[in-house]
Formats: structure tokens, C-alpha cells, sequence
């Protein structure tokens, strides 16, 4: 057989036998007197068993392994390593479909949705309504969920879960309220200081102390500055206020 009739026989292309050739998982059959390859049965039996282990999910080198152990035994462990593997994959797709599942149950399905369960819990819970500072304190915490690990995310919404009580809730909406009155105002506006201090007033005790030990780090300066570089005016003073009171607080 030539090498195109071989890679028909056996359902490849002819660059896949000649990389096989290359790796060592194929033999060089002996070629003719024009130069041309000779290949054989025995050729196609080997090339088929490649094929096999490979549509399995064996690697090439794992291949090589299997066919130079005559007992078997590498195949075995191979194959007890895939199956390993495939459950963890089947898991994993399973909890993803879960997910998507969940996901296509909500009726107000947004991007955001997409962030972790609990985590989606408690933003639904937070003060929104048109107010576009509140929009961006969503996408903000929003983009904390997430680059956190899995740890971090839960920790978050923790710290987060007692801002959707109620009694919370309702003064967050008004916290809200009053810096958006604030979009247009002046710095120096008297009523900056009062929200400031209000709003500190408003962060439970385990969100102030994640803050307070959150603003020594290295990487929240530029979180930091980024934030007040996005407000107008009036509302990064708050937000600097409410930094310096709770440095102080701590």
C-alpha cells in the first residue's frame, strides 16, 4: 500500500501518518526501489491502535508508552488516569450547566447575573434605581467579584449581606440619593462633609475594618484613585472624606 491508501484504510490524513512517523508511534516501512513507502497490514494495525488511543484522549506521548509496554499495564493506569479526568470534567460541566440553568430562571437577566450565585444575591439586594452612581458602585463591586478567588467573592458578600437588610437598605437608598445631589455641586459644599460622615456611619463594623486594613495595601491606591478620578467632583470629596474618617476610626 501506498501512504494515501493506508491513511484511507484507516480514516487519516497522509500528514497525519508522516507526523506519527516523526513522533516514533509509526515505523518506517521499507520503501521501494523508486523510494516510495511500502506499507503493509501490519502498518494499518498499528496506525488504527494509534488512532484509537488517541480519539480516547491519550496524549502522544502516553501512546508511545502504552504501545512499547507488551502487558498492558501502562494502559491501564493511563486509562484509570483519564477516566479520572473526565469525571472531573463531567462534574464541571455539570456545574456549569446548573449555573446556565439558573441563570435562564431569572427574569431580569443582566451581564452582571453572570458573577457567583451568592454574590448576584446580594447586589440584587443593593439600592439601584436610576441612579448612575449606584449603577457604578454595582459594576465597581461588580469587578471585585470578579478578579477575588473564590474565597474572596464569599467574603465580599458577606461583608456586603447586612447593606440589604431593610432598615440598611433604606438609608443606603437615601446615602444614595443625597450624593447624587451632589454630582453637580462644589467640592467645598457643606453638605459633602455631612454625607461623608453619614456614610461612615452607614458601613457595618466588618466592612470598615476590611477597609481600614485594605487601605495600607499596595494595590488600592491605584483602585483608589481611579475611583475618585471617575466622579465628579463633589462626590470624590466625599469618598476622600470618608477615607480620612475611617483611617482616623481605626
Amino acid at each position: 500500500m501506498r501512504i494515501g491508501e493506508l491513511a484511507t484504510l484507516v480514516g487519516v490524513s497522509t500528514r497525519t501518518v508522516r507526523h506519527y512517523h516523526h513522533l516514533g508511534l509509526l515505523p518506517e516501512p521499507e520503501r521501494l526501489a523508486n523510494g516510495y513507502r511500502e506499507y503493509r497490514l501490519r502498518d494499518a494495525v498499528v496506525l488504527a491502535r494509534v488512532r484509537r488511543l488517541a480519539e480516547l484522549g491519550l496524549s502522544l506521548d502516553e501512546i508511545r508508552d502504552v504501545l512499547a509496554d507488551d502487558q498492558g499495564r501502562e494502559l491501564r493506569e493511563m486509562l484509570l488516569e483519564l477516566d479520572a479526568d473526565l469525571a472531573r470534567e463531567q462534574a464541571a460541566i455539570a456545574a456549569r450547566r446548573a449555573r446556565v440553568a439558573a441563570l435562564l430562571a431569572e427574569a431580569d437577566l443582566h451581564p452582571d447575573s453572570t458573577v457567583s450565585p451568592d454574590m448576584a444575591e446580594v447586589l440584587r439586594g443593593l439600592p439601584t434605581g436610576s441612579s448612575t452612581l449606584a449603577e457604578f458602585d454595582r459594576e465597581l463591586l461588580t469587578l471585585v467579584a470578579s478578579v477575588s478567588d473564590p474565597a474572596g467573592r464569599a467574603e465580599v458578600a458577606d461583608l456586603l449581606r447586612p447593606l440589604t437588610e431593610p432598615e440598611a437598605y433604606a438609608r443606603g437608598d437615601a446615602l444614595v440619593a443625597r450624593l447624587d445631589e451632589l454630582a453637580d455641586a462644589d467640592p467645598d459644599d457643606p453638605r459633602v462633609a455631612v454625607v461623608a460622615r453619614d456614610l461612615a456611619a452607614h458601613l457595618p463594623d466588618e466592612m470598615v475594618s476590611m477597609m481600614i486594613a485594605s487601605l495600607d495595601g499596595t494595590s488600592t491606591g491605584p483602585w483608589l484613585e481611579e475611583l475618585l478620578r471617575e466622579l465628579p467632583a463633589a462626590q470624590a470629596e466625599v469618598f476622600q472624606l470618608l477615607v480620612t474618617q475611617l483611617k482616623e476610626r481605626g
